[in-house]
Order: C-alpha cells, then sequence, then structure tokens
C-alpha cells in the first residue's frame, strides 16, 4: 500500500487528520504519539515534522506526503502536486519596518551595499532577490524573524503570514508577496514508486476521495417544495450542477419537488428566493462527498 507522510503535529496536523477522516481514511494507531498509522486499513501513515516531509517523499522514503507548498518550495526538490488540500493558507512575503521608508523590492540592497535579509526561507529568499537583480545577504534565522530589524541583525525580513497583523503589531510593513502557499498532496516527480501502475492508481484514487470532500465543503443540498407555474424562475435560483432535479409529489397537485447542490455562500440567499416564489418545506443538508 502506498506510505503517505503527514504532519505530526499542528494546525496543519489537525487539520489534515480532518480531511483524511471525511475521505473514509480513519487514522487508526495504537497511541496518540505513534510514529505510523492505518488510515482506514487502505494506505499507511507516517507522522514527520512538516518541514521533513518533502524530503521523505523526494527520497522514497514517502510515495505521498502533505507539507506547505511554502516547505515544498524552500527544499528545491523535484516534487508534483496532485491536489491543493484547501487549508495552512498563508503568504511568504518581504516586509520592512514602518520608518524604513521602503515601498519596493527596488529599494533594497544597491550595488555598493548588500541588504540583510532574516528569514526561516534562506533558499526561496536567495532565488527571490538574484531573479530581481538586487544586492542582498541572507541572514537565516530559526524564528521570530520579525524581530531582527528591530536589533539591527537585519534590514528586511522574509516571513510567512497569514493576515498581517502580527507583522503590523510588530511595526513591519508588507512590501511584496514572494509565494502564496497551502496546505497540499505531493509526489516525486516520476510518481509514487516510479511510476508503478497499482500504485499509481492507488494514488488516483486518493486524489478523488480528498477531492470529493474538499468539494463538498463549500456545498449544501437543497430540497424544496415549489408551485409547477414558478419553475423557469426556480431554475434562475436553482442552478445546482445540471440544474435541479425535478420531482413530481404523489398528490400531483400544484406543487413539485426540487433538489439541487448550491454554494454554501450562497444559502441565505437562495431560501430567501424561494419563499418569495411560494416555496415550501424547505430542507438543506450538508453534503459529505461531492464526486463530478
Amino acid at each position: 500500500m502506498l506510505r503517505i507522510a503527514l504532519p505530526n503535529k499542528g494546525r496543519l496536523s489537525e487539520d489534515t487528520r480532518e480531511l483524511f477522516n471525511d475521505a473514509g481514511l480513519e487514522v487508526r494507531s495504537s497511541s496518540e504519539r505513534s510514529l505510523t498509522a492505518s488510515l482506514g486499513g487502505e494506505f499507511e501513515a507516517i507522522f514527520v515534522r512538516a518541514q521533513d516531509i518533502s524530503e521523505f517523499v523526494a527520497d522514497g522514503a514517502a510515495d505521498v506526503g502533505v507539507t506547505g507548498w511554502d516547505l515544498v518550495s524552500e527544499s528545491e526538490r523535484n516534487l508534483v502536486s496532485h491536489l491543493d488540500l484547501g487549508f495552512g493558507r498563508c503568504r511568504l512575503v518581504v516586509a520592512a519596518k514602518d520608518d524604513a521608508g521602503i515601498t519596493s523590492i527596488d529599494q533594497i540592497g544597491s550595488a555598493d551595499k548588500a541588504a540583510r535579509v532574516a528569514t526561516v526561507f534562506p533558499r526561496i529568499a536567495r532565488r527571490f532577490f538574484a531573479d530581481r537583480g538586487r544586492n542582498v545577504e541572507i541572514v537565516p534565522v530559526s524564528g521570530a524573524a520579525e524581530i531582527a530589524p528591530h536589533l539591527g541583525i537585519a534590514d528586511v525580513v522574509v516571513d510567512l503570514t497569514s493576515t498581517g497583523s502580527t507583522l503590523r503589531v510588530n511595526g513591519l510593513r508588507e512590501v511584496e508577496t514572494i509565494v502564496l502557499s497551502s496546505a497540499h498532496l505531493v509526489t516525486a516527480a516520476g510518481g509514487p514508486r516510479n511510476g508503478d501502475p497499482t500504485r499509481k492508481q492507488e494514488l488516483d484514487d486518493l486524489v478523488t476521495a480528498l477531492a470529493s470532500v474538499i468539494r463538498a465543503r463549500g456545498q449544501r443540498y437543497l430540497m424544496a417544495n415549489v408551485p409547477r407555474d414558478a419553475m423557469d424562475a426556480v431554475r434562475g435560483v436553482l442552478p445546482g450542477l445540471n440544474g435541479p432535479t425535478v420531482i413530481d409529489i404523489a398528490d400531483g397537485g400544484r406543487f413539485v419537488a426540487v433538489h439541487a447542490v448550491v454554494s454554501a455562500d450562497t444559502i441565505y440567499r437562495t431560501i430567501s428566493q424561494l419563499r418569495a416564489l411560494g416555496g415550501e418545506g424547505i430542507l438543506v443538508t450538508r453534503i459529505e462527498r461531492s464526486v463530478p
């Protein structure tokens, strides 16, 4: 079976376990501290640090991995993303002190003086500034890069942020985004075990299962009884995946039952529109899986 490297702790680990559980691949281990586990009896999981997963997958110790795209980019290993899992979203940005007057990358470093850049992502930072033709000296740090400019250790930082609030609290201003990141399902470029057909099918099945859960999270299944003579208007309200399903009610009266998949973001307005058209008996349920 496929061996899948999963994050061993933190919010990334929690979100990954929830996704796999929802896909019917429940993590089954002998204890919370186990380094390996079964995923629904279909796959084997190994739990390692998120920053090490790229190496495990690239070196063949794991066939598949779940980790942040920022960590994949920093590893510089030849990995391929098969699915954006939609959580762990963040940005890797260049930031400078509010009073530094830096508003553009072109103001960082000059021909006769290198700017010092503190970061936990030295490879990404080095590539970025080299591509932009800026003269910089990379200062690797293990954490809390945002304090470096205030201590005189660096002129700017390259750091992760989700909302930008931590940077603002520490008196830093974003200059430019380098990488948009989220959790991805990755394999080595040649596929699991060098493209073994059986392993490839297992990977395809895994991608389908996880994608079906992710797709369903933003949708709701809606059922309602609506007047027959309002169907043209109802179709405009309930486009669904391929238009609403229309079912005759047993008594053959003036109502028909309609079923449709609708966006969770618009469900409040959809119900209001159906009620305005005379809809009643409206029922909305969550969807566990959605396979197109």
